[in-house]
């Protein structure tokens, strides 16, 4: 008979398999739904190892018995380490744009995972009423790197306004990506994000927060020059219609069904105090297809335990 606890533990393999992506032991503990003792989760493995419904490669498990899984993620974390220096770099760079807070790495990189060819995907904490500001000035810089074919480095995907850091959006998915954001510059602004969406506790009681030592956001001359000169009435307006014209072009490419590196249509969220990729795309698609992994996890449970029973 599978235990609820076994039943959860399953559950947060089935999550990262649709990955491919295999958990160590302290890993299912912060990414379970539930709480419980880590003795409790260490003895509730071994039954479920026992009796065949998990796997254990290295000191990874998984649902599929596979020992590619468990070479990715060591190859994927030997990548990630080089990848997280080279976004430590670009982060303090940008930290000198105007009306940016804070900079975090998220995605696969914050979870110490890159494939070949990875992207550096940036979360952006900006002033109140300035994300669209704050996005202009760091895409310039984007469009530089294309020359130098360097653009992966900077995939700035959200901005999210410091007077407004509630994630809307509340679910595992989103829950996982904010606990595993890894924070490299402005320690105030991450202070106030994580203690704003402490909601997540309620997908992942077991999950703390993790320490870091971002460095606290340093100003200079020409920020604090452009800062002054998109102050006030002036700044709004201006924030207002760079957020309508790229709003627009990214409906463009919407409608037109431009296709992303991950191969997903290109939308974008437009709204005064955030911007974020992707908003129907990935993240729905996931959720239903581990949802339905879940529904096939539980019919083959009951299989089990009606077999055990007769």
């Amino acid at each position: 008979m599978v235990t609820d606890l076994q039943k959860e533990i399953v559950a947060t393999l089935a999550y990262f398999d649709n990955f491919r992506y295999p958990l160590t032991q302290k890993e299912i503990f912060l990414f379970l739904p539930v709480q419980c003792t880590k003795d409790t989760l260490q003895h509730e493995l071994r039954e479920l190892l026992l009796s065949g419904h998990v796997y254990r490669v290295q000191q990874f498990y998984s649902l599929v018995k596979d020992e590619q899984y468990a070479s990715r993620r060591n190859e994927g974390y030997a990548k990630a380490i080089k990848l997280i220096d080279t976004g430590k770099r670009v982060a303090a760079l940008l930290s000198h744009f105007p009306f940016v807070k804070g900079i975090a790495i998220s995605g696969s990189l914050s979870k110490y995972f890159a494939e070949e060819g990875a992207d550096i995907d940036l979360f952006i904490i900006t002033s109140h009423n300035r994300v669209w500001l704050a996005r202009t000035f760091t895409h310039l810089l984007k469009k530089l790197s294309y020359l130098f074919n360097k653009q992966h480095y900077m995939c700035m995907n959200y901005y999210i306004d410091e007077k407004e850091l509630d994630i809307v959006e509340k679910n595992i998915f989103t829950a996982t990506e904010i606990v595993t954001l890894m924070p490299l510059q402005g320690t105030k602004a991450f202070d106030n994000f994580f203690k704003t969406n402490n909601w997540t506790a309620k997908f992942l009681p077991n999950h703390f927060k993790r320490v870091y030592r971002e460095k606290d956001m340093s100003s200079n001359p020409v920020k604090q020059f452009l800062e002054f000169c998109f102050r006030g009435n002036f700044g709004n307006t201006l924030d207002n219609y760079l957020m309508k014209i790229t709003a627009k072009r990214w409906q463009q490419k919407t409608m037109s069904g431009q296709l992303n590196d991950h191969g997903y249509v290109m939308s974008m969220t437009a709204h005064k105090h955030y911007s974020k990729p992707d908003p129907t795309g990935f993240p729905i698609k996931l959720l239903a297809k581990h949802q339905e992994k879940l529904l096939q996890l539980q019919q083959l449970h009951a299989m089990k335990s009606a077999g055990e029973m007769g």
